[in-house]
């Protein structure tokens, strides 16, 4: 038992160090200059490790694109759950996407590469898993009860403003005046949306 859990073990730290390299080489390389041979150098693994948890290069960046939504996710969570009312944690939560897709890794890998790479319909259920669920939720939340308002459509709405503000954004990294300029347009789309706060 305790060498099958410590086997276990070793998996699941051969598999951390391939997508931590591996997001290493997408990011600097882009999908296509990537090459698993520097994966498997900079992991420091053998390259049967490599195939025994991905079956190839297009596998393997699919799991490093979940890995960055979840860090996404995760950073939109933090963010959400300060905020003072649930139409501040869509303001505050889509502000953690902006700042989170922005990071050098995320924007190329999530951003660029990913829709091109995986195809916008598989790209979108790996967002609507992870970000795009926690948009549901804040949409849900704001709207309050009884509200006649479609939750999807709106949360829709929210996640393509929320993409093309990053892409947007993404074209210009470092602008202060257009970060400033952006927030304080999805800042009034928000209040115009979800004009009073539930109570």
């Amino acid at each position: 038992m305790q060498e099958r859990r410590t086997q276990a073990g070793r998996r699941t730290a051969t598999r951390q160090a391939l997508l931590a390299a591996a997001r290493r080489e997408f990011a600097e390389q882009g999908y296509a200059g990537a090459a698993t041979e520097s994966v498997v150098r900079l992991a420091g693994v053998t390259r049967g490790a490599l195939y025994y948890h991905f079956p190839d290069k297009a596998a393997l960046f699919e799991a490093v694109v979940d890995t960055v939504a979840a860090g996404i996710r995760d950073a939109i969570l933090d963010a959400a759950q300060r905020s003072a009312s649930p139409r501040a944690a869509l303001i505050d939560g889509m502000r953690a996407f902006l700042d989170a897709c922005l990071r050098d890794d995320a924007r190329s890998i999530y951003l660029i590469d990913g829709p091109a790479v995986l195809g916008w319909r598989r790209w979108r259920e790996i967002d609507g898993a992870h970000s795009g669920r926690l948009l549901r939720e804040g949409v849900a939340a704001a709207l309050g009860e009884g509200a006649g308002r479609d939750v999807e459509a709106l949360t829709t709405l929210l996640s393509g403003a929320s993409n093309e503000a990053a892409l947007w954004l993404s074209d210009a990294p470092g602008d202060a005046a257009r970060r400033r300029v952006l927030d304080a347009a999805m800042v009034d789309l928000i209040v115009r949306l979800f004009p009073d706060p539930p109570r």
